[in-house]
């Protein structure tokens, strides 16, 4: 099956080059150059992978892909950015990206990314009701709940968690929820991954006696059913 991509970026040079390295691996490749114009496309033409710029005229890239996925656009999506702050790349996440990839690159990395992420699409034995203890992820309407009480989480919150939800009780390293939710070597560059499972402790376990998400010291994070118990 042909692989269709949607590349956004204003810099037409850029996406010329691009357009043409994937058409010689086999791609199907439409490119745009406007915001406007990249939620056009992807609302008429069920793409498999967006690769989209964050500088766009008419709307910047992270305007695009919230709009996307309010969109429920299922397509991947690949930022392609000379921004390469730790904040720049946790704002394009959370918008709903499902990798980052920094000015200037190697087309034989963004080929690699691409292909992780449609292995990611791919994978379809994927049970739809997950669960540790009180805590529940219906991977249907992506709706978190604990002890009944619904849980708000950002799109690579919920990523992250459902790495734990699908392997419970085993020891997470870093590296591997990096490469499960983003693809890249950000556990080589940033603390991202610990302010991620930060924020998640605080959601899914502050008021609760069980403390679900631990810490193991020296190899990563575990989600265990039996927890660690805390009295008030």
């Amino acid at each position: 099956m042909c692989i269709r991509v949607l590349i956004v970026e204003d810099e037409r040079r850029i996406a010329a080059y691009v357009k043409r390295g994937l058409e010689e691996q086999g791609y199907a490749v439409d490119a745009v150059f406007t915001g406007p114009d990249a939620l056009y496309w992807a609302g008429s033409t069920p793409y498999d992978l967006i690769l989209l710029d964050l500088l766009l005229p008419g709307l910047n890239g992270l305007e695009v892909c919230r709009e996307l996925r309010r969109q429920d656009c299922r397509a991947s999506v690949l930022i392609l950015t000379a921004r390469g702050s730790i904040d720049d790349r946790v704002l394009g996440l959370d918008a709903g990206a499902d990798d980052y990839l920094v000015k200037p690159f190697s087309l034989k990395e963004l080929l690699a990314r691409m292909r992780a992420l449609t292995r990611r699409a791919d994978s379809g034995d994927r049970q739809p009701v997950l669960s540790v203890a009180d805590l529940s992820m219906d991977t249907n309407t992506r709706r978190v709940s604990r002890a009944g009480h619904e849980i708000q989480l950002t799109a690579k919150e919920y990523a992250v968690l459902e790495c734990f939800l699908r392997e419970p009780e085993r020891v997470l390293s870093r590296e591997s929820i990096a490469e499960h939710v983003w693809n890249y070597d950000v556990y080589n560059q940033s603390n991202v991954v610990d302010v991620y499972v930060r924020n998640l402790r605080r959601k899914i376990d502050d008021g609760h006696g069980l403390k679900l998400l631990q810490t193991v010291r020296g190899a990563g994070y575990r989600l265990s059913a039996a927890g660690r118990q805390v009295h008030p």
